[in-house]
């Protein structure tokens, strides 16, 4: 889920209107199907592109995704808002660090697309919200529930069985993680839109992206105009795989509720285990699926726990406003 490009669903969707009309909620819900959608059958678009180097795709689609981004700012009018974040200082410095993490994970995801390691993409954005929970105890000094502290154990628990059952850590799934998380935590930390503050990260690394692509295209190593016309359409089309889906999420989160999306950011990482074990066959052994067994478990917990708390704060809210 390269989705990859986004906030968490625990960020995104902090300004949500927990109220929003059942009309809304399933217009929000068909906005947010085909984002995860597209997330989830990513690794088919990247293996179309396995004969191109995990860094030049990287690069191309930074540039890509900057332009067709600024297309989009440009015509919703947010100039202003661009100009306000280059200005601070402060701002560019969160967004810097964000910058960095998005280009790991990006990287990565595709590494591991093209280089038969899709399950632990899977296993990655699985161990997301969890990996998001623990950051904000770190970081946000959040306290947690007895439960979501269970579902954390139970991940651990299901990370060092994998460790142990296999002999190998499974350091890209937990590195996509941390990445992730600690991209949602840069953005919890700055007050700027997701698309602006996506923008903003892709200009920063459109400038090393565009030198080392100029440096390629006059070495004559660069993929783009010098395999095919399917290759370079591919290479202007990761833009499609990267803005189009925030776009369609951005949207959806507007209309939904934090529940709903909540539940439904399991989609592409459900959809990309099943491409990873049925359609490109990757190993998955008695300890893969235990581990992704204890997962899921500690996912239904934390989730049904998040969902109880979500109502009971309604209810409350309810009874305050009545009263």
């Amino acid at each position: 889920m390269d989705k990859n490009i986004n906030q968490t669903a625990t960020n995104q969707t902090i300004n949500i209107n927990t109220n929003c009309p059942k009309s809304s909620e399933a217009t929000g819900v068909l906005f947010l199907a085909p984002a995860f959608l597209i997330w989830g059958l990513s690794p088919i678009y990247w293996k179309l592109l396995s004969h191109v180097s995990s860094i030049e795709l990287l690069f191309q689609r930074v540039i890509w995704s900057s332009l067709f981004l600024y297309a989009i700012v440009l015509w919703q009018g947010k100039n202003d808002e661009i100009k306000k974040i280059l200005k601070s200082s402060s701002t560019m410095m969160s967004l810097a660090g964000s910058t960095v993490v998005l280009s790991l994970n990006w990287y990565l995801f595709i590494w591991a697309v093209n280089h038969g390691q899709v399950l632990q993409t899977s296993l990655g954005y699985y161990i997301n919200p969890l990996i998001m929970v623990l950051l904000g105890i770190i970081f946000l000094k959040e306290r947690l529930r007895k439960l979501q502290i269970f579902a954390l154990f139970i991940a651990g628990g299901a990370v060092l069985y994998y460790a142990i059952g296999l002999g190998q850590f499974p350091w890209i799934a937990l590195t996509i993680a941390l990445s992730f998380g600690f991209y949602g935590l840069f953005h919890k930390m700055t007050s700027v839109s997701s698309l602006t503050g996506l923008l903003v990260e892709t200009l920063i690394l459109s400038i090393p992206s565009t030198i080392f692509i100029v440096w390629w295209q006059i070495q004559g190593t660069s993929a783009l105009f010098r395999v095919n016309p399917s290759t370079d359409l591919l290479l202007v089309g990761t833009n499609l795989v990267t803005a189009l889906p925030l776009l369609l999420f951005i949207i959806g989160t507007r209309r939904s509720t934090m529940t709903t999306v909540g539940f439904m950011q399991y989609l592409a990482p459900s959809i990309t285990f099943l491409l990873a074990v049925f359609i490109y066959h990757e190993p998955f052994s008695h300890q893969r699926l235990v581990t992704f067994i204890l997962i899921w478990t500690a996912l239904a917990i934390y989730s049904l726990d998040s969902f109880y708390a979500f109502k009971k704060r309604r209810v409350s809210e309810s009874s305050i406003s009545m009263d």
